[in-house]
């Protein structure tokens, strides 16, 4: 009988739930930096194609490297800004270009 008590009292215990802080994970900028030999057309077809901005958008980042010497196209999780880097450097290079893409923590 003392073992069925026991059963008893354990079916009307109720956990609280554990609460668990999740941290958003880092950001990073994915950059472009400006240089002398790459058009500035192919600055903003780079911009479209790899971060889905209108023409406006990708005009104005483009001007911002032009003018400034580098230019933030986005901001991701690092896997995300790595691989997108990684795209647009390729891209660059495919179409021998010495464009620069690069990331660094937001």
């Amino acid at each position: 009988m003392a073992s069925r008590k026991q059963s008893s009292r354990d079916d009307n215990l109720v956990l609280a739930p554990k609460k668990t802080d999740l941290k958003s994970p880092p950001l990073f900028k994915v950059l472009l930096l400006n240089d002398d030999y790459t058009p500035m057309d192919f600055v903003i077809v780079v911009l479209q194609k790899f971060f889905a901005m209108s023409t406006e958008q990708a005009t104005i980042v483009m001007l911002q490297v032009h003018r400034q010497g580098k230019g933030v196209c986005g901001i991701y999780p690092q896997d995300v800004a790595a691989t997108k880097a990684a795209a647009v450097t390729a891209f660059a290079r495919q179409h021998q270009h010495p464009l620069a893409c690069v990331m660094e923590e937001s």
